[in-house]
């Protein structure tokens, strides 16, 4: 688990690395699933769902990267201090993990299909035989 320090002056402190980090070097953590908190550096207090959110703000300011839509988040807010407000927040944690599941089995057999396809074994052949020969040319220069 990494630990950031966010100081008061807005700058986050790495204390894996023992260096300032950004924004984008979390929201590089986060696309990496590496386990980290954010703690108050005064109070100790975790601010880690503050710094997502605000990563959340930023990529949604871009029309290009937005995801959530505003008849979206007007139907999120509507659940808010209703009944209902912690059934949704296992729902959509429990859909996004199978999301993500999905998305990378998805991903693994495109990988396969390609690698396994005549112009990915093609590829492999290639790649070997350019080895076999920058090693040949490695020794002869010996």
């Amino acid at each position: 688990m990494i630990t950031i320090k966010k100081y008061p002056n807005r700058r986050l402190y790495d204390t894996a690395q023992s260096q300032y980090v950004n924004m984008d070097y979390i929201k590089s953590l986060v696309k990496a699933r590496t386990e980290f908190n954010v703690v108050d550096s005064k109070t100790g207090e975790d601010v880690t769902k503050t710094i997502l959110l605000q990563i959340i703000s930023e990529s949604e300011t871009n029309e290009h990267q937005s995801i959530l839509t505003n008849k979206l988040l007007m139907q999120l807010i509507r659940f808010y201090d209703s009944d209902m407000q912690i059934f949704l927040r296992e729902y959509l944690e429990q859909s996004l993990v199978s999301f993500m599941e999905q998305q990378d089995q998805l991903q693994g057999m495109m990988k396969n299909m390609v690698d396994t396809s005549p112009l990915g074994l093609f590829s492999k052949m290639m790649e070997q035989n350019l080895d076999v020969w920058t090693k040949s040319q490695k020794s002869s220069k010996k």
